[in-house]
């Protein structure tokens, strides 16, 4: 019966035999990250309860948002889940770049000096930062940025890093996840490790950690071994697929209430924005994210099973441990490259009847193919691809709301692969 219904919606026997097989494999990882989910299930459950979540947290409000009793419960149960003093949790954050140029911008001063120890920034903080020049950018306040790069075997380099931080070094940031890079995603036991190192150095330094995609992959949280700020998207892992727009900052109270007062006004601070109809949703996502993230890290391991026995490169590969959901397939090929993301497109519940075509987007210095049939538009928690089209021609997938969903979208891109005559089994 499972065949038929696989074979109704375009999948090969030879392409699920093949996907079977490598799932077969999988059992004792998969089991695993439900032995994660359940213990993050319980840490969020426990927050909720000694918040006193209630139904009237449920509701909005509009105008100035004062006395906004759901928002303001929401934003200490994020606070109590990621084991910090405070938290800014708003709809009012457009993105995941902008929870962080919010971040960088109300924590930093003209004459201050910002500091990458784990290298190249992703793309879109290029013009944040001002590595590239744009309007607003950190540079254009007179906030210099220095950074260093990786050693080989993407360790950290704890003598550069030494010799980078200075008097004006303010904050250092740590990009937790890959980006456009095929390094592998930090563990929170290695970024542990930097900030201490940092700490020892320069004390009063402010470790702030880019935790997108990363939420709930392992039991513990950047936050929880030392980072003082740290940084999301809500319609990434911690939205849970619901949430439909927003990000959040946690971290210590002076750094989320100069945030604060960046993001409305001085003088306002948390105190004002209305939450309107967002608050339910970003109840149900937060409490759904465990398992939804659970749902992706499978899908991400699959895909790697999936990709390496065909010899492609793969990072993290299949039997490595998972710090985000993200999953890079290096293809070197510019057609493979746009085969995936089409293959992902069209196992979507939403526009799948769509082909994805490389485009220029804002803040990329290069084409970008984009795969996203999502229910809540640019939600890469939802089953998602893209990549930028250049050396090595990677695909990043992530994302599933549904293990399910996630299992056929890899079969299709799969599938999609073959039916143009790419790969063969």
């Amino acid at each position: 019966m499972t065949k038929a219904f696989y074979n109704e919606i375009g999948i090969s026997e030879e392409v699920l035999s093949f996907g079977e097989k490598c799932l077969s494999e999988l059992k004792e990882r998969f089991e695993e990250i439900d032995r994660i989910a359940e213990c993050n299930q319980l840490k969020v459950l426990k927050a909720f309860k000694d918040n006193q979540v209630s139904e009237s947290c449920l509701w909005g409000t509009t105008g100035y948002g004062y006395n906004d009793f759901g928002r303001d419960t929401l934003e200490a149960v994020y606070a109590s889940i990621f084991h910090t003093e405070d938290a800014l949790v708003r709809a009012q954050i457009t993105c995941g770049t902008h929870a962080l140029a919010l971040a960088l911008m109300s924590n930093l001063r003209p004459g201050d000096e910002l500091l990458s120890p784990v290298g190249k920034p992703y793309d879109t903080l290029e013009n944040v930062i001002g590595i590239r020049p744009s309007r607003g950018s950190l540079a254009e306040y007179g906030i210099t940025y220095s950074q260093v790069e990786l050693l080989e075997g993407d360790k950290f380099d704890y003598e550069g890093i030494k010799n980078a931080i200075n008097e004006r070094t303010k904050l250092v940031t740590i990009q937790r996840s890959k980006g456009y890079q095929t390094r592998k995603t930090f563990s929170v036991a290695e970024i542990g490790e930097l900030i201490t190192f940092i700490k020892s150095i320069k004390p009063d330094v402010i470790c702030m950690v880019d935790n997108c995609y990363g939420e709930f992959t392992e039991l513990l949280e950047p936050t929880d071994v030392g980072a003082d700020l740290m940084v999301g998207s809500l319609i990434k892992n911690p939205g849970g697929g619901l949430a439909p727009i927003g990000g959040y900052l946690v971290g210590k109270h002076e750094c989320i209430e100069n945030a604060a007062v960046r993001l409305t006004s001085p003088g306002l601070g948390k105190e004002v924005g209305a939450s309107l109809d967002t608050l339910r949703a970003f109840y149900q996502g937060i409490f759904l994210s465990p398992t939804v993230v659970s749902a992706a890290l499978k899908g991400a391991i699959f895909a790697a099973s999936i990709y390496e026995k065909l010899g492609f490169e793969v990072v993290p590969n299949s039997n490595e441990s998972r710090h985000d959901i993200i999953q890079a397939v290096a293809f070197h090929d510019k057609e493979k490259l746009i085969a995936f993301c089409e293959g992902i497109q069209s196992a979507a519940p939403i526009d799948s009847y769509v082909r994805p075509e490389p485009s220029d987007m804002p803040g990329y210095d290069s084409q970008v193919i984009m795969a996203a049939g999502t229910f809540v538009s640019g939600a890469s928690i939802e089953l998602s691809a893209d990549g930028p089209l250049r050396e090595p021609y990677a695909a990043y997938f992530q994302g599933g709301i549904t293990w399910p969903h996630v299992k056929f979208g890899i079969l299709n891109t799969l599938q999609t692969m073959i039916n143009k005559g790419l790969i063969k089994l």
